[in-house]
């Protein structure tokens, strides 16, 4: 009987746990996910930027001037350019 309950505890104990999912791309207390490339312009990039008081919004960022869209919001925006731009060098479309 205890060999019963042993293989079982090893089986539970073996069992892969759930992944948690990381957040995306930080700076400060902003953090930025779910990037896609624009389809009609490739040097567009969409995202969700969020902070740590629940804020948040959707942006399009021109990576070759750096500017967001819409200019202001919740999301300080601030951090949030600097979100972007840290997405737009891994994106490969940082500004010349």
């Amino acid at each position: 009987m205890w060999a019963v309950a042993l293989l079982l505890l090893l089986a539970l104990g073996s069992w892969p746990l759930p992944a948690a999912a990381a957040p995306g791309l930080c700076v400060g207390p902003i953090c930025g996910d779910e990037i896609t490339r624009s389809a009609k312009h490739h040097f567009q990039l969409r995202m969700r930027v969020s902070d740590q008081q629940g804020h948040r919004e959707r942006l399009t960022v021109d990576c070759r001037t750096g500017g967001l869209s819409p200019a202001a919001g919740l999301v300080e925006r601030g951090y949030a350019a600097a979100v972007a731009r840290k997405a737009c060098r891994l994106a490969g479309e940082a500004p010349a």
